[in-house]
């Protein structure tokens, strides 16, 4: 391919809308541009990119024994309905009627179109395991649409979803999938980890996601330093709660504190750690308000903090109104004591003595709080997320790290959610009816792309990982418009190493080698062969890697075989 044949829609200037790396390279690569807020045309250097992710991800998804299946992308709400997630799913589902008003929507995901098709398909035992899997484009109405494809509205991805008959037979599949996906994201080239997490919207008794490691992954991490633990934050339990709690030396005493927001505004103002008080977070419930206790350096896991039978999900918070119709302050000075709803301490709250909370009167707070002395102890419960240096929940031994990860994938054990309410069936080998087991297992193609570069890049542009890079190689002729020596090598380096299969590209513009040079790099093609009269002389042509930087003659003569090496063909 000669980039006078090919759109290389590259641009210096970097997008004043771009907020990370990857949004900005892609568009200053010419992989992507915006149509509308979330939405991005894909041209043809970004296309090679995700059909490369894709290619990788269908044949290891073949290799697993799964079937690829193609559903629809809208689908009817009926269907939903059926599942119970019509209401339950909320803004993100696009929905809209058709020209006779029937409502449908564009699938953010395929578990109740999947669940149709097969309880009509699978009549027996006989017919299990089996796992089906589809490549499709997905919509979901983010609020906030940002970071490019990073978090689009509209994306492409790999959803799988299994049927058994049984929970050991579902555990095998899902098994199956997580090895499926090591070598996935191995053969990527990408740098991942397997985390515990939660189920969300999905539904399921267990998930795990897969996160490719980067600093500016939006989702923290946690790895044990002593065993192999490792989950998203959201999902980890803290270790603790045990115990009576401490008995404190000082009186308790109300303070003036004028102009004070926050928790770090208050401590700030008394000169005390923020760990030394307790915030207080009024929040809807089932029967009405409930306030939540957290440590001030604590912050509050909005998951958690849903499983709690009185909370009600999703997650929100009371209004002003209503926190002073309570309190009869605002939300900056409330505080447990004297308050008649129900109150849900974390285990770390419980822990405190002489503690700073918030007095119910505006402008002021108390100081040297202790449980029983001056407040009955609240029900304890785990309400936030771990932090950097604690104990592994698992080992008891080791202390947690926390990383940045982006999210690429997950997948969940379903169970009978969408079967039983779907009544997707089969005869077991006694003949009687029996609800279907059900896996689900996702992997966002699109994102990949954006995450690959989020994990690898330079000052000057992408690296890209070999198996998803555009092309093999490129070659920067110089001078090609100007001398026949140059323009008769590359013509037949052109034919001799597409013959032995590699993919290349030429840049036969009519560019200064410094622009050419600049444009390879931010493309990010892993090698670079430069060829110019001088080399020639020599009886060579200068090799440049793009990951390491280092560059090398290579003799003609010897080009293919060491080009073989070099880029594993």
């Amino acid at each position: 391919m000669r980039t006078s044949q090919f759109l290389l829609a590259t641009v210096k200037e970097t997008p004043s809308d771009a907020e990370i790396i990857s949004h900005q390279l892609m568009i200053r690569a010419g992989m992507i541009r915006k149509l509308a807020a979330g939405i991005y045309s894909w041209l043809p250097l970004g296309l090679r990119v995700l059909r490369k992710a894709e290619s990788v991800v269908r044949e290891e998804m073949d290799r697993s024994g799964a079937q690829e299946v193609l559903m629809p992308s809208i689908q009817p709400a009926e269907l939903w309905q059926e599942s119970g997630r019509w209401e339950d799913y909320g803004p993100e589902l696009l929905r809209f009627t058709d020209r006779h008003e029937r409502e449908f929507c564009y699938g953010p995901t395929h578990e109740e179109v999947i669940t149709t098709l097969m309880r009509n398909e699978i009549q027996s035992y006989r017919q299990l395991p089996a796992n089906f899997y589809q490549i499709q484009w997905k919509f979901r109405d983010e609020i906030r649409p940002r970071f490019g494809v990073m978090r689009g509205r509209e994306f492409l991805m790999k959803d799988a979803y299994s049927f058994d008959i049984d929970p050991e037979g579902m555990q095998k599949i899902y098994q199956v999938m997580h090895q499926t996906y090591h070598r996935i994201f191995t053969r990527l080239g990408l740098e991942t980890r397997a985390v515990t997490a939660d189920s969300g919207t999905i539904g399921g008794s267990h998930s795990h996601e897969f996160h490719v490691l980067a600093d500016s992954g939006e989702d923290p991490i946690a790895l044990c330093s002593n065993c192999d633990y490792t989950a998203n934050v959201e999902a980890v339990p803290t270790v603790g709660g045990e115990g009576a709690p401490p008995e404190g030396e000082n009186p308790l005493t109300k303070v003036h504190t004028p102009g004070v927001k926050t928790i770090d505004d208050v401590c700030g103002q008394l000169k005390l750690p923020a760990g030394s008080a307790i915030k207080t977070l009024v929040v809807n419930g089932i029967d009405g308000p409930v306030a939540l206790l957290l440590r001030g350096d604590h912050d509050l896991n909005t998951i958690k903090a849903e499983k709690m039978e009185l909370v009600s999900a999703p997650l929100t918070f009371a209004d002003l109104k209503t926190i002073h119709s309570i309190a009869g302050a605002g939300a900056g000075s409330v505080g447990p004591l004297g308050l008649s709803i129900p109150i849900i301490a974390d285990h770390a709250v419980l822990s405190l003595a002489d503690f700073v909370c918030g007095a119910n009167e505006e402008a002021f707070h108390l100081t040297g709080v202790n449980w029983g002395r001056d407040l009955p102890q609240p029900k304890g419960a785990d309400l936030r997320n771990v932090i950097e240096g604690e104990l592994c929940p698992e080992c008891r031994e080791g202390k947690l790290q926390i990383r940045r990860g982006i999210e690429v994938g997950h997948i969940f054990q379903l169970g009978t959610k969408y079967s039983e309410s779907m009544e997707a069936t089969c005869l077991n080998d006694e003949g009687k009816i029996t609800t279907l087991w059900m896996g689900c297992y996702g992997i966002g193609v699109s994102r990949i792309v954006a995450a690959a570069i989020e994990q690898s890049h330079d000052e000057n542009g992408i690296i890209w990982p070999a198996p998803l890079a555009p092309f093999d190689l490129s070659i920067v002729p110089i001078g090609i418009n100007k001398s026949k020596k140059v323009a008769q090598v590359v013509s037949r380096l052109e034919k001799e190493l597409t013959a032995a299969g590699f993919d290349l590209l030429v840049d036969d513009r009519n560019e200064r080698p410094g622009v050419m040079f600049a444009d390879m790099d931010l493309i990010g093609i892993p090698h670079r062969l430069v060829v110019g009269e001088r080399s020639l002389e020599r009886g060579c042509v200068e090799y440049r890697n793009r990951r390491t930087g280092e560059s090398e003659d290579i003799p003609t003569g010897e080009l293919i075989s060491e080009l073989k090496i070099k880029v594993g063909h």
